[in-house]
Parts: structure tokens; C-alpha cells; sequence
């Protein structure tokens, strides 16, 4: 392993005044029984830590870095208006032209409000769902995150289609029993659903391609059964595309399964790395959004000028043609080669990818279609190779249950630096296994 004193230090010390050390739990790498690294700097597909170690990046801040760390035209855009200040808690002509270049790319959002996180989009899209639809069941799939709202920390219940309970101390039953968690890639569980509670349920909501159970890709048949019984049923389909907006194609998953949903949410690469979220869909459900309708949404910091111009920059320059092609060429790349290197020692190894998102599991099973069976992969495995690869400098997320991201600054170098730092890690894990 690499010398990490001075993360060791920072650690500590940051463990008496926060709790856990960390402002966001998967940064404290207990998944992978190890301490964090204390980033300091990064630059295009590199971060550096306390102690000097540089490691190739693919985390991204979980995300939203897709054209890299510190990107020049990016930083110069926050630079230029944070001169004037950083927030007026006022309108601001930036707001309107992020809104725009949003729209052009997801049609779906005739109109949109601006949070200052992907939590604030997705529960203020819940409420309006709520709202126009005057109900208050709502459905969720098990794996899929949507944010630390109270009615969406909600685990499985006894069976399929049964209401959800409380998955963290301090969220009240009152509110999760208003919430059906059910299993993701399950017609029947959802069709059933549906018909038993028929005209309660205000709206769906779903990452149309996981990224908080690992990367796991819906059935075609499934995404699209979630519309059809949305619209039988006058429920809203809302689509958090926190995750995958801009970053699995321009348009987000929508796109690329040509389905509209009635709600969108988005983040992370809207604000080009600064916090920021979106909430948007059809006009005459979001102009029920006071102060023109009844349901009530506000924010001091929504749409502060620093993230505004951020995302305005980084979406002009993803858009910029072959992109994402290029982007998913890269990771084929990535992924392919993990995969051989795998093979080659017969280490159980699955993955999946799309665009510049993707996921690997350590299990035998070929498709991985819901929180069970990444559940059922081999954790202890994937807690070694993650703590090998982060000794070689390359950096990815501490958890089994987190999908992982490249950016267009990532070079064929660090691709086949990558491969064979895997390659190297696959063998130890062999001999590892074959002693045991």
C-alpha cells in the first residue's frame, strides 16, 4: 500500500468534530474496511491526495466530473462570476439559459425549478406528484436511491408489493407506509401493484438505469410497462436522472429508451461539480409549482449564478459532436479489458456500462437485474480488489454497491494502466482464493 500518514492524521482529526470523519457516509470506505484517502487537488482524470499519491480517477465526484477535474473553460466560467459575488438569493439571466440548453436536450421538461441538491429535485418532484394527483402512495424499486428524503429511505417490506418501512431511526411509519417498494426488473410485482391499489397511487419513481446499486440496466419491457401503467392508472412517471442525465447520453436514459416521463429530476453534471438539482416535466404539472399554483417550493440558494454557469459550460461542451460516442468507446475499452483480465485467472466477474457509467460484479451469475443479486455478489472479493487497485493508484468507489464513471479526460494511457494494474490484482486474488 501506498504511505498515507497524512490521511491517516486528517482522519482522525476530522473524526472528533464530524461524525464518522465524513459528510456523506460512503466516504468513510467502511464498506471496503480500510480509512479514506483526504483528497487535496485533482486535474483532468487525476486526484491527489494529502500524501502526495496520485490516483486515476473513477469516481468523478460521483459523477458530475465528466469532462475531468478543474476543466479550464469551466473554472474560468465560476471564476468570472463569483468576481460579482457568489449568490444573490434574486433572478439571474444564467437561470434561464441553463433552463434553456436543458430543454433543448430533454423536451420532456417544458418547464423547470432549480434546487441546490439531487434530494431537493426528487422530493419536491414526490410533492408535486402528490399534488396534482391529490394521492399519496407512491412506488419505489428496491436498490434505487433518490436522496435522504424521509419517505424514500424506505426499505423492502414482508413481500412483493407490500408498503415499505423505515430504513433509517428517526423517519416516522406515518410516512413510509405511504410507499410500495417493490423489485426492480418485476412486471408482476408491479402490475400487481397497480391493480390492488388502483387509483391511490400519485406517481412512480425510478433511476431508469440504477446507479445506486452498482450500474444495473432495466428490461426494455420493464421501463416501458412502468409508462403504460402510468398512464391506465393517471399516476406521474418520474424519472431521477440525477445520475444518468447527461452522462449516459445527452438526453439521459430517456433517451435512449425513447420513453417520456411526466417529472424528470437531474443533477450532478448540471452543475458541472457544483451543487445543484433540477425538477421538471410537463407545464401543466409544473405550473401547479407556487408562486403560480398551490404547491409549495423554494430555495435561498436555487440556481446561485456559481453552479448555473458551471453547468451551462460543461453541457455546451458535451455537446459538442461524438461525445458520448466517444465517451462509451473508452469505457468499452475499460470494461472489455477488465473483464479478459478476469477470465484469464477464472475470477467471477460480470459488468455492465452505458455511456460513461458503468459497474462490475464478482459473482458467477451473467445478469444482474436487481438489488438481490448484487446483494448475492461476493463482497469480501470485491473489498480486496478495490484495496489492491487503490495501492496501484487507481481509484474506485469504496463500495460494491456504487456504480463508477469515466470522463473524456481519461487517455488510452490510463485505460491500459488501468487494465493492467487489474490484470496484477486478478492474479493475487487467484492465488488467494486457491489457498483458502
Amino acid at each position: 500500500m501506498r504511505k498515507n500518514n497524512n490521511s491517516k492524521k486528517a482522519f482522525l482529526d476530522s473524526s472528533k468534530i464530524i461524525p464518522g470523519g465524513v459528510n456523506s457516509p460512503v466516504r468513510a470506505f467502511k464498506s471496503v474496511n480500510s480509512l479514506p484517502v483526504f483528497i487535496k487537488k485533482g486535474k483532468g482524470a487525476y486526484i491527489y491526495d494529502l500524501d502526495d499519491n496520485k490516483y486515476i480517477d473513477y469516481i468523478g465526484s460521483w459523477g458530475p466530473m465528466i469532462l475531468g477535474h478543474a476543466n479550464e473553460t469551466v473554472i474560468k466560467s465560476i471564476e468570472k462570476v463569483i468576481k460579482n459575488s457568489t449568490s444573490f438569493g434574486a433572478p439571474t439571466l444564467l437561470e434561464t439559459k441553463l433552463a434553456k440548453l436543458i430543454k433543448k436536450n430533454f423536451p420532456s421538461m417544458e418547464k423547470m425549478r432549480m434546487t441546490s441538491s439531487g434530494t431537493e429535485a426528487t422530493m419536491s418532484a414526490i410533492r408535486l406528484a402528490r399534488g396534482v394527483t391529490n394521492r399519496d402512495k407512491i412506488i419505489k424499486f428496491e436498490g434505487c436511491y433518490h436522496g435522504h428524503v424521509d419517505s424514500l429511505l424506505v426499505k423492502a417490506g414482508s413481500g412483493s408489493a407490500t408498503f415499505g418501512v423505515p430504513s433509517s431511526p428517526g423517519i416516522p411509519k406515518d410516512l413510509t407506509k405511504h410507499t410500495f417498494t417493490l423489485k426492480y426488473n418485476n412486471i408482476d410485482d408491479l402490475e400487481k401493484c397497480f391493480i390492488k391499489n388502483a387509483n391511490k397511487i400519485a406517481c412512480v419513481i425510478i433511476e431508469p438505469i440504477a446507479g445506486n446499486m452498482n450500474c444495473v440496466i432495466p428490461n426494455k419491457k420493464f421501463i416501458k410497462k412502468i409508462r403504460t401503467l402510468c398512464n391506465k392508472y393517471n399516476s406521474l412517471l418520474i424519472f431521477d436522472e440525477v445520475m444518468t442525465g447527461f452522462r449516459v447520453a445527452k438526453g439521459g436514459a430517456q433517451e435512449i429508451y425513447k420513453i417520456k416521463p411526466d417529472i424528470t429530476t437531474l443533477g450532478k453534471i448540471v452543475g458541472g461539480g457544483m451543487p445543484v438539482g433540477v425538477f421538471g416535466g410537463k407545464k401543466k404539472y409544473m405550473d401547479q409549482v407556487s408562486p403560480v399554483g398551490p404547491i409549495y417550493h423554494a430555495g435561498t440558494l436555487s440556481g446561485n449564478p456559481a453552479a448555473m454557469s458551471a453547468g451551462i459550460k460543461t453541457i455546451e461542451i458535451l455537446s459538442r459532436k461524438n461525445f458520448h460516442k466517444n465517451l462509451e468507446k473508452k469505457l468499452s475499452i475499460l470494461m472489455l479489458g477488465l473483464k479478459k483480465s478476469a477470465d484469464k485467472y477464472n475470477i467471477p466477474f460480470q459488468i455492465n456500462y452505458v455511456g460513461g457509467m458503468f459497474g462490475f460484479f464478482f459473482t458467477e451469475k451473467n445478469n444482474i437485474e436487481n438489488f438481490e443479486d448484487v446483494n448475492n455478489c461476493n463482497d469480501k472479493i470485491f473489498q480486496i480488489f478495490f484495496n489492491l487497485m487503490l495501492g496501484k493508484g487507481i481509484y474506485f468507489a469504496p463500495s460494491s454497491f456504487e456504480a463508477g464513471f469515466i470522463s473524456s479526460s481519461h487517455t488510452m494511457k490510463d485505460i491500459n494502466l488501468t487494465i493492467k494494474a487489474a490484470e496484477e490484482s486478478f492474479k493475487i486474488l487467484s492465488n488467494y482464493l486457491n489457498s483458502k
